[in-house]
C-alpha cells in the first residue's frame, strides 16, 4: 500500500459533478458524495491489490472530488471514508473497509463473504456487536474506470407504442445456457443473448420487447453460498450503474459495458426494445449485521431508511434487510442519475421497477404524490421511456395495483389471479374475468390511463411456469434448502388430476388444452401482454415456484422442448400474429359497450350468454356462471389511426367455457354478422381446426369443457337490406298491434253494451215490481183513510165552521201559499222539512222517499250506451258511481230523520 503522501500522481481539483468516475480521453474525474465524512481517500488499486491512497482535498456541497490526468479505462479504484462510528445514532464510517463507488460503471471480482468485509466481529458469537477493523481490500470487489466511447452507428430507440407491445420476460443465462446454436463461450452472456438465433427466434415469435431480469451488478448471498447455491435471479443489487460482470464473455475489466451496448444495438436493429428489471428499493448490504461494502460506510443515514428512535436498525419493506431512503435527496439523485444513465448511455428503452411501492414510502404509507414520482414526471429523459411498476411490497398497505400515477404502467396482479381462478373453475369470477379481459378499466380509468397501463400476465419469473401451473397444486421447493417454506403457497393452480408428471393421455390432453386457454386469454386481452420465457414451449421447473437460487438446468430453458412442444410454440406464434394484424384486440381506449337496446353498430363490444342473447345483470351475478361469449365490433373502433382516419377491422367472437362439461353456443342474430369462420380452437393440438369450419348467424357450435374458441366474421350484415327488413317487420308488428287494439276496443264496447242492456232490463223489472207493490199499498191506504175520515167528520165540520167565520187577509193567504210551495219543493228534493210539520206530514215525506220511481238524472244515466266510444262509456260509469254514492248518503240522512 502506498500512502497519499508518497504517490506520484498529479492531482487536479476536478469537478463535483457528475458523481462517480468519468474518463474524458485524457484523464479521469472522481466524485463521491458523503455528508457525514470527515475526510475521504481515493484508493487506486492494481491487479495485485497494491493500493495507492490519494486524499481528496476538494469538497463542494458534500461532494469530495479530484481529477487525475493519465488515469485510463480499466483502472481499479475505491474509497476509504473517515468519520464517526456511532451505530446507535445511524453513523457507520469505517476506514478499515475498502468501499466500492456507488456510481461505478463497472466492477471486477466477486463478493466472497470474508469476515473482513463486516464491521462487526461475526466470528465471535458471544460479542456479535464487537468491532472488526480488519482491512477488507483483499476480499473486496473493485470499481473500474470505463470508456464512455462506443460506436452506436445510427441506433435509434424503436419506441414501440404500448398497444403494439408484446413483452418477453427473460434471463440472460436462462435464455442461452442450453441453446444448441450458441457457442459455448457465449452462453450465459450478453453476446449470447444477442446471437442472431435468439433474435430470430424472438422476432419470429412476435416479440417487440425483451424484459431482462436484473443485470445491474449484484452480489452473492452468504447463506446460499453455505448451501452450495447461487443467487440466480439477481435481485440483490449494489451497482446501479454497472452491468453484471458475470454476464460478460470477456475477462477484461469493464468489457461488460461495451458488450451490453452491442447487445442493445443488435436488438434495436431487429426492432426489439430492451427493458431492464431494476431494484432500487434496497441494496445488497442487508440488515445491520450485513457487510460494509459501499453505501453503509459512505453515508449510512443518507442512503438507508433507519428505524425512528432506533437508528442502529433498518426499516425493511422488501424482506431483504434494508430499504433505500427515498426521503433523502441524495438517494433520489442516485436513482434518477442511474435511470438517466441507462437511457442516454446504454440506450435502454424502459424499466420495470421491482417492489415499486417501496419507492413511494416517504414516511410509512405508500404515497402516490411522493417526490420520486414528481422527479420521474418532470425528467425529460426518464419520462419518455417505458415505466412499469411491480405495484406492491411486503409492508403494510403495499399492495397498490391500480394506484400508480399517470405515465406508469403496472404488472396487473389482479389479472393474473382472476384468469387463473376462472380457468380452474372457481365460482363468482365471471364479472371480474370480463373486466380483466377488456383492460381493467376499474383499475386504470379513474386517473386517465389507458388499457395499456395494464401489463397482463399469467406467469412470471416469480412463481410457477405455465406448464407447472397446470401440473401442480402445491409448490415443490425442497431444492432451495428451506424445507419448502419459501415461495408462494397460494398459487391458484390446478394439476388436472395428478400431481406432477404423468403418462395418462387424458390428463396430458387437458393440461395442453389449459395451456392454450391461458395463452388465448392473455394474448387476446386488451392491455399489454407479457410472456414468461419458455412458456411458449412448456418450460418446467418441476414444481419449484421460487428458483431464485437455482443457477442450473432447473431454471434454464431446455431448448429441446421447443421441438417436443412445437405445436404449442406454433400456436403462440399464431395468436401473436392475430393480435398484431387486428387492432380490435389492442385498443388504445377502453371499450364503451353501448346503451341498453342500442343498435349493434353502436356497440364496440357485446357480452352474450351461450344462447346468443345479451347478458343481463342476473347472468353476471350468477355465482356458478363459467361461460360467456364476447362480440368485438371491428366497425366500432373509436380511436383513429396515426393519420387521423377512422380505423376499421374485422369483427370477432370469443367463446370461453370453463365448465367441466361441453356447452352449446348459439351464434348471435344476423345483425352481429351473417357468417363466421372458426380461427382458434384450444381443444386441437395445433390450436385451430384441421378442416375449415364456417357457421351462420343463429347456428350452434359445441364448445367442449374447459376450452375456448375464436371466430372471425367473414360475411358482414347488409345493413341496408337488414334495415329495410327490420323496418318492414316493425311495420307489420305495428299494424298487427293496431288490429289487435281495434278488435279489443270493439270487444270491450260490445261487452259494456251487453252489461248495460242487462242492467236496464233489471232496473225495468225492478221498477215494475215496485209499482205493483206500491199500487197494492195505495188501495189499502185509501181504505184506511176512508175509515179515518168517517171518524174525524164531526171535528172537521166544526173546524170548517170556525174557518168560515174568520176573516183572512190577502197577506196571510200569500204566506200560506208560500208555505205550501216550500213543502212541495222539500218533498221533491228528498230533504227533510225544516218547518213544524205535523206527524202526518213526516209520514207522507217518508212515503215519497220510499218510491222507486227514478229521478230525472237517473233516467239519463240508464239510457242505452250501445255504440258509444269506450272513453264516453267510462266517463258515464264514473258519473253514475258518484250519483249512487250521493243517493246512498241521502238515504242514510232520511233514515236518521225518520228515526227522529
Amino acid at each position: 500500500m502506498t500512502s497519499s503522501s508518497e504517490h506520484s500522481y498529479s492531482v487536479w481539483p476536478g469537478d463535483a459533478y457528475p458523481l462517480g468516475s468519468k474518463y474524458d480521453g485524457a484523464g479521469t474525474n472522481f466524485a463521491l458524495f458523503s455528508d457525514v465524512a470527515e475526510s475521504v481517500d481515493l484508493c487506486l488499486v492494481d491487479e495485485n491489490d497494491n493500493e495507492t491512497r490519494i486524499k481528496l482535498e476538494e469538497k463542494d456541497n458534500n461532494v469530495w472530488h479530484c481529477y487525475l490526468p493519465g488515469i485510463l479505462p480499466g483502472q481499479r479504484y475505491g474509497y476509504r471514508v473517515h468519520g464517526p462510528w456511532d451505530p446507535d445514532n445511524g453513523k457507520r464510517c469505517d476506514s478499515s473497509k475498502f468501499l466500492v463507488d456507488p456510481y461505478a460503471r463497472a466492477f471486477v471480482g466477486e463478493y466472497d463473504g470474508h469476515p473482513s468485509l463486516f464491521s462487526y466481529d461475526i466470528m465471535d458469537p458471544e460479542n456479535p456487536h464487537g468491532r472488526n477493523t480488519e482491512d477488507s481490500l483483499p476480499h473486496s470487489m473493485k470499481s473500474v474506470v470505463v470508456s464512455p466511447f462506443f460506436d452506436w452507428g445510427n441506433d435509434q430507440l424503436p419506441r414501440t407504442p404500448y398497444h403494439e407491445t408484446v413483452i418477453y420476460e427473460a434471463h440472460v443465462k436462462g435464455m442461452t445456457m442450453t441453446h444448441p446454436d450458441i457457442p459455448d463461450n457465449l452462453r450465459g452472456t450478453y453476446a449470447g443473448l444477442a446471437h442472431p438465433k435468439i433474435i430470430e427466434y424472438l422476432v419470429d415469435l412476435g416479440i417487440t420487447a425483451i424484459e431482462l431480469m436484473p443485470v445491474h451488478q449484484f452480489m452473492q448471498d452468504d447463506r446460499l453460498r453455505e448451501l452450495g447455491l447461487r443467487n440466480y435471479w439477481g435481485y440483490n443489487t449494489f451497482g446501479f450503474f454497472a452491468p453484471q460482470n458475470d454476464y460478460s464473455s470477456a475477462d477484461t475489466p469493464g468489457a461488460a459495458v461495451a458488450e451490453f451496448k452491442a447487445m442493445v444495438r443488435s436488438f434495436h436493429e431487429a426492432g426489439i426494445e430492451v427493458i431492464l428489471d431494476v431494484v432500487y428499493n434496497h441494496t445488497a448490504e442487508g440488515n445491520h449485521m450485513g457487510p460494509t461494502i459501499s453505501f453503509r460506510g459512505i453515508d449510512n443515514q443518507a442512503y438507508y431508511r433507519l428505524v425512528d428512535g432506533d437508528e442502529r436498525h433498518y426499516m425493511d419493506y422488501t424482506g431483504t434487510g434494508n430499504s433505500l431512503n427515498v426521503r433523502d435527496p441524495h438517494s433520489l439523485q442516485l436513482i434518477m442519475d442511474s435511470l438517466r444513465y441507462w437511457v442516454t448511455e446504454m440506450h435502454v428503452d424502459g424499466f420495470r421497477f421491482d417492489l415499486a411501492s417501496t419507492l413511494a414510502r416517504e414516511l410509512h404509507d405508500v404515497d402516490r404524490l411522493a417526490t420520486f414520482f414528481d422527479l420521474v414526471q418532470q425528467d425529460p429523459v426518464v419520462s419518455q421511456v417505458k415505466l412499469i411498476a411491480e405495484p406492491w411490497d411486503i409492508g403494510e398497505g403495499g399492495y397498490q395495483v391500480g394506484n400508480f400515477p399517470p405515465l406508469w404502467t403496472e404488472w396487473n396482479g389482479k389479472y393474473r389471479d382472476t384468469v387463473r381462478d376462472f380457468w380452474r373453475g372457481e365460482p363468482a369470477t365471471l364479472g371480474e374475468f370480463a373486466s380483466r379481459l377488456t383492460g381493467s378499466s376499474d383499475l386504470y380509468a379513474h386517473n386517465g390511463r389507458r388499457p395499456t397501463a395494464s401489463i397482463n400476465f399469467v406467469t412470471a419469473h416469480d412463481g410457477f411456469t405455465l406448464n407447472d401451473l397446470v401440473s401442480y397444486n402445491d409448490k415443490h421447493n425442497m431444492a432451495n434448502g428451506e424445507d419448502n417454506r419459501d415461495g408462494e403457497s397460494h398459487n391458484r393452480s390446478w394439476n388436472c388430476g395428478v400431481e406432477g408428471p404423468t403418462d395418462d393421455p387424458e390428463i396430458l390432453q387437458l393440461r395442453a388444452q389449459q395451456r392454450r386457454n391461458f395463452l388465448t386469454t392473455l394474448l387476446l386481452s386488451q392491455g399489454t401482454p407479457m410472456i414468461s420465457h419458455g412458456d411458449e414451449m412448456a418450460r418446467t421447473q418441476d414444481g419449484n415456484n421460487n428458483v431464485y437460487c437455482q443457477d442450473n438446468e432447473l431454471a434454464w430453458i431446455d431448448w429441446e422442448q421447443a421441438v417436443e412442444h412445437k405445436d404449442l410454440l406454433s400456436f403462440t406464434r399464431r395468436l401473436l400474429r392475430i393480435r398484431a394484424e387486428h387492432p380490435v384486440f389492442r385498443r388504445r381506449r377502453f371499450l364503451a359497450g353501448g346503451p341498453l337496446g342500442a343498435d349493434v353498430r353502436e356497440r364496440d363490444i357485446a357480452w352474450l350468454v351461450p344462447d346468443g342473447q345479451l347478458m343481463t345483470q342476473d347472468d353476471w351475478d350468477f355465482a356458478f356462471g363459467k361461460s360467456l361469449m364476447v362480440f368485438l365490433n371491428g366497425d366500432a373502433i373509436v380511436e383513429p389511426d396515426y393519420r387521423g382516419q377512422k380505423m376499421e377491422d374485422d369483427s370477432f367472437i370469443l367463446m370461453f367455457n370453463a365448465h367441466h362439461e361441453a356447452i352449446d353456443f348459439t351464434l348471435p342474430p344476423e345483425h352481429f354478422g351473417m357468417k363466421w369462420k372458426l380461427l382458434v380452437d384450444t381443444t386441437e393440438a395445433i390450436g385451430y381446426p384441421l378442416e375449415e369450419l364456417t357457421i351462420e348467424a343463429g347456428g350452434t357450435l359445441t364448445v367442449p369443457a374447459r376450452s375456448s374458441m375464436l371466430l372471425r366474421q367473414i360475411e358482414a350484415p347488409d345493413y341496408t337490406k337488414l334495415d329495410e327488413r327490420i323496418a318492414r317487420e316493425a311495420r307489420e308488428v305495428e299494424e298487427a298491434r293496431k288490429r289487435e287494439s281495434t278488435d279489443a276496443e270493439a270487444a270491450l264496447r260490445a261487452s259494456v253494451d251487453a252489461a248495460l242492456e242487462a242492467e236496464e232490463e233489471a232496473v225495468q223489472h225492478f221498477t215494475e215490481r215496485t209499482k205493483a207493490s206500491v199500487g197494492a199499498g195505495e188501495e189499502e191506504s185509501e181504505a184506511a183513510e176512508a175509515a179515518d175520515s168517517a171518524e174525524a167528520a164531526p171535528e172537521e165540520n166544526a173546524a170548517e165552521d170556525i174557518d168560515d167565520a174568520e176573516e183572512v187577509s190577502p197577506e196571510a193567504a200569500a204566506e200560506a201559499d208560500t208555505e205550501d210551495d216550500t213543502e212541495d219543493d222539500t218533498e221533491v228534493d228528498g230533504e227533510p222539512d225544516t218547518e213544524d210539520d205535523s206527524e202526518g206530514d213526516i209520514e207522507d215525506d217518508a212515503e215519497d222517499d220510499s218510491s222507486t220511481e227514478p229521478a230525472a238524472d237517473d233516467k239519463v244515466v240508464h239510457v242505452s250506451r250501445v255504440g258509444k266510444p269506450a272513453e264516453k262509456v267510462l266517463e258515464e260509469d264514473e258519473e253514475l258511481m258518484r250519483k249512487r254514492q250521493t243517493a246512498a248518503q241521502e238515504d242514510d240522512y232520511d233514515s236518521a230523520e225518520d228515526e227522529y
